[in-house]
């Protein structure tokens, strides 16, 4: 099966190893996010620490977990109605308090959400709860292609 996307690519679907609350999102599973709750306005996903995704000091690369916080924002920023609406990110922070090294988990949650603009906040916790990292994001909801 093949998709067609907005920007034109051909994607095989039957290649994607899983989907993300509904959507294929090829650079997701490229750095191994997993996808593992959405409820109302709240995401749950886990980021494996794997050696390709590491620093020099043996740590989760700040890029991979910006990344995965950037997916799981824009989940709950259109978790209103996930089919129909897109969230491109118009702005984001993330601050980092310490290094990531082990699995991780992502925790998201829309603060906010008008017709137009999205208000999200989420934080990087590892297996006993400590914060590693958060993140505020600004994202813009833009209707999906049919």
């Amino acid at each position: 099966m093949t998709i067609l996307t907005s920007n034109g690519w051909n994607l095989d679907a039957d290649a994607a190893p899983w989907c993300h609350f509904g959507l294929d999102v090829p650079f997701m599973n490229h750095i191994g996010l997993e996808s593992i709750s959405l409820q109302g306005d709240c995401c749950h996903t886990r980021l494996r620490l794997q050696r390709v995704l590491v620093n020099s000091r043996g740590d989760i690369h700040g890029g991979a977990l910006m990344s995965a916080l950037d997916f799981s924002l824009g989940v709950v920023a259109r978790a209103h109605d996930p089919v129909n609406v897109g969230a491109a990110t118009i702005d984001m922070n993330t601050h980092f308090y310490e290094p990531a090294a082990a699995d991780v988990d992502v925790f998201a949650i829309c603060k906010r959400r008008g017709k137009r603009i999205a208000f999200c906040e989420g934080e990087v916790k590892d297996a006993q709860g400590n914060v590693l990292a958060a993140a505020r994001a600004v994202f813009k909801l833009v209707p999906r292609a049919p």
